[in-house]
């Protein structure tokens, strides 16, 4: 009997043990999360169906996982419209003649460096030559006159000469100096300058037909069109030898829809950036077209964009960055700050014993940011970098939970 009792008595207890070990644990599901440190993270999911994962300020900080308040913002919501750079109209000169001339001096190579006012080309012209002939024999005539009429005046004074003969050396005066002014013009006209001018009583007379072409703007010389010895000059039209650009600016020429063409406004702020490239620069918008392209239906939208350094080098496809404005939301956070658990947008907001993850409702967007329409309140705390990490202790929790 005795043999019997303990038998029974071995079989309750062994069915007990069965039965504790089979429900261990009792108060839920646990998961681990191996720090840097070697700590170790829970995650539980209570009766109502919040999760929440333990995590101490140590283990938070290990892990990489930034935190940072809730607070409302507006999106940097914006359009793409593709376009090219070309040089800054403003920023382009041309060395050109009027006169048919001979090419005699090239100075300046394809790609050279020049100043403004610097001497890039000599030509030889008769028309030059007769030109500056002609203010030459204007200045001495105007002397000559002028030095009579200075005479002629004392003795008029003195009553030495009749009226009539002063009136007649102030006229010869008068219209030597007009003569002179106009011989001076044409020099300007061909394009001497003051200094050039008044130096001209100086000058052997085989140079009289020479005339140095100078540069109108600083900048490097982009287009050379003709060659030594070569016949310039058409009458009516000009005849250029040099282009010369200045590229410390820069156009960037868009192409707009009519449906955002509403949306850019003059001296706006667009980014750039460069197809094929990580190239990005911001600039400003100077130009809005008021009519549309008949091929394309477009708008034109000139930035300007600086250029110091000249990285950025003429027919570059660029894609434009503008931005459109929009209302403000309460609640905006980064996207970095959101995962999908269970096919849900979540978050991940602190509290006393580490993170509760929370479903949210989304609206908005831009490349960086998101809306928060539903879930979530300004001032809370949430973790924004290395969410990934909180995600997978979920996930690890929920394996563990579905095994047991």
């Amino acid at each position: 009997m005795r043999r019997i009792l303990l038998f029974v008595a071995g079989i309750i207890v062994g069915g007990l043990g069965i039965a504790i070990w089979s429900h261990w644990p009792l108060s839920g599901t646990h998961a681990h999360l191996e720090t840097a440190t070697g700590g170790v993270a829970k995650a539980e999911t209570e009766d109502h169906g919040t999760e929440r994962i333990a995590l101490s300020d140590e283990q938070i900080r290990d892990a990489g996982i930034t935190l940072a308040p809730v607070a409302g913002g507006t999106l940097k919501r914006h359009f793409l419209a593709p376009g090219s750079l070309i040089p800054d109209a403003d920023h382009i000169g041309r060395v050109s003649v009027r006169v048919l001339a001979t090419v005699a001096e090239l100075r300046k190579r394809l790609g050279d460096n020049v100043e403004k006012g610097e001497i890039v080309a000599v030509i030889e012209s008769r028309e030059v030559a007769d030109a500056k002939s002609q203010y030459l024999a204007a200045r001495l005539t105007n002397d000559l006159q002028q030095t009579l009429y200075n005479k002629q005046k004392t003795l008029v004074e003195s009553r030495a000469m009749s009226e009539n003969e002063f009136l007649r050396a102030q006229l010869n005066a008068n219209d030597a100096r007009i003569k002179l002014d106009g011989a001076r013009q044409k020099l300007f006209a061909l394009g001497l300058s003051e200094s050039e001018i008044a130096d001209l009583p100086n000058q052997p007379p085989e140079n009289l037909r020479e005339q140095y072409l100078r540069a109108p703007i600083s900048g490097r010389v982009s287009e050379r069109r003709v060659d030594l010895g070569g016949l310039i000059g058409r009458e009516g039209q000009e005849s250029e030898l040099f282009v010369i650009v200045n590229l410390d600016d820069i156009w960037v020429d868009l192409a707009v829809s009519p449906e955002d063409i509403a949306a850019v406004r003059e001296d706006g702020l667009v980014t750039i950036r460069a197809i094929g490239s990580d190239d990005e620069a911001v600039a400003r918008v100077i130009f809005v077209s008021p009519l549309l392209d008949r091929e394309t239906r477009n708008a034109r939208v000139i930035a300007t964009l600086p250029n110091r350094d000249h990285r950025w080098r003429p027919g570059t496809f660029v894609t434009a960055e503008v931005p459109l404005g929009g209302e403000p939301s309460k609640v905006i956070v980064s996207k970095k700050a959101l995962q999908t658990v269970k096919g849900s947008a979540t978050v991940f907001v602190r509290n006393a014993d580490g993170f509760e993850a929370r479903q949210v409702r989304t609206g908005r967007e831009d490349d960086d940011d998101i809306e928060i329409v539903n879930g979530l309140a300004p001032g809370e705390t949430i973790a924004v970098a290395n969410t990934f990490t909180l995600k997978a202790e979920l996930e690890k929790a929920e394996a563990e939970h579905g095994h047991d």
